[in-house]
């Protein structure tokens, strides 16, 4: 081979191995939507992942076209290093992770007084005008689930149960231990249904590996909503900036038009909660019949320990800092507007389009997702009666009743 020839197949080689650095650069940059959000990348954290994908293909360009000699062999090693850092990092750098326990919390997350959606002694608990087409006497199934989903669920107990029957071990017949937990409960056997969100991929996982199948029967439909204080004047969000924001691109106000906002408080509700889940499923992107995920990033440190509060996110969201409400926070409408309602804040509008009941009902809103109840296995017994029995006219007025969008709105 002459050396013509070798220097040809050398600059080919070189400039295969430069594009294929870009292409996988520029990949990566397109799948976690960097491009998209062009210009609303306002921030150190957030650009990390752009640097370190143009590092990656920097150095790997560089490696290629330098001369191979003992001279340059610490240059060499220095930009190996580097490119072996990026790769290494660019997870980490995707998800913002660079801080331990940034938001901790000590004590116990505030939570709504429940007692005024009790079965048969609550002043709050949705009832029928009726008599109930169903009344279970004994084996009454042990219901469980989300807390804002409780005054639904009660209000079936109260309907169906036979009062005797319940009052006799109320305690153990509707508990209301939260969504993570109540996937865990089902998942072992130590509940008859739950009411609750669709499960994380961590719970599917879980029910997986405990050989459990879940059978999610839809009942009712909610709006998924973001929030922030009133004082804040931004009354619209757009689904891209949701994104943006809980990607980490995007961290100050002024990128969505209040440039006196400062930074974003991007708060986060812990993994299992069912509006947790609800923001994961927001972050994923259906294209050409595939799942994109986008992950969210870790919470970023807070300007003030003071901040954190009760450690319940419909609290902080009306949150001050430096004389302005910086928090977004996000939440289910029901549970929002009703259940946990805070005076100062406000729902923000999607897309243009504010997530009222009849947004709801006919689909407009981005955000409106199904809530479930959920069996191990295929319900029976008296948990089937049941289920069927919310699926009917009587039980879709006790979801609306409650302030939640039935899902057989001709039965309503």
């Amino acid at each position: 081979m002459s050396a013509n020839t070798k220097r040809v197949l050398l600059f080919a080689l070189r400039t295969v191995i430069t594009l294929g650095a870009f292409g996988a650069a520029a990949y990566v940059l397109y799948r976690f939507e960097y491009f998209r959000a062009a210009g609303a990348v306002d921030n150190v954290v957030g650009m990390l992942p752009v640097a370190f994908a143009i590092i990656f293909a920097g150095g790997i360009t560089a490696i290629a076209w330098m001369k191979h000699t003992k001279r340059f062999a610490p240059l060499s090693i220095a930009l190996a290093v580097f490119v072996t850092l990026s790769a290494a990092l660019y997870p980490v750098a995707l998800e913002g992770n660079w801080w331990v326990n940034a938001r901790a919390a000590d004590g116990v997350e505030a939570k709504p007084d429940l007692k005024p959606y009790a079965p048969f002694t609550g002043e709050k608990t949705a009832r029928l005008d009726e008599v109930s087409n169903l009344t279970l006497n004994g084996n009454l199934p042990v219901m469980d689930g989300a807390t804002a989903l409780y005054p639904v669920y009660a209000a079936f107990a109260e309907a169906v149960y036979n009062e005797a029957a319940f009052l006799a071990n109320p305690e153990k017949t509707v508990i209301c231990t939260g969504t993570g937990t109540a996937y865990g409960a089902i998942i072992k056997g130590e509940r008859d249904v739950i009411f609750a969100a669709g499960a994380s991929e961590q719970q599917l996982k879980a029910a997986a590996d405990a050989g459990v199948e879940l059978v999610f029967t839809p009942i009712g439909l909610e709006a998924f909503v973001f929030l922030v204080g009133k004082e804040n004047p931004v009354d619209n969000i757009t689904y891209q900036q949701i994104r943006n924001i809980y990607s980490g691109k995007t961290a100050r106000w002024s990128t969505l038009g209040w440039r006196e906002g400062g930074d974003i408080i991007a708060f986060q509700r812990p993994e299992g909660s069912g509006s947790q889940t609800g923001l994961q499923n927001i972050m994923k992107e259906n294209k050409d019949d595939k799942v994109k995920n986008l992950p969210i990033q870790s919470p970023q440190p807070l300007p003030d320990a003071s901040l954190i509060g009760t450690n319940s996110l419909m609290q902080q969201i009306t949150v001050k800092w430096k004389g302005v409400q910086p928090a977004l926070g996000y939440s289910y409408r029901y549970y929002a507007t009703a259940m946990y309602a805070n005076d100062g804040a406000k729902l923000l509008s999607v897309d243009g389009v504010s997530p009222t009941e009849g947004n709801i009902r006919n689909g407009s809103y981005r955000f409106v997702n199904h809530f479930y109840a959920v069996t191990n296995g295929e319900p029976t017994g008296n948990t089937k009666l049941l289920i069927d029995w919310i699926l009917e006219r009587q039980g879709q007025e006790l979801i609306e009743k409650t302030g939640y969008t039935p899902i057989n709105n001709s039965n309503s």
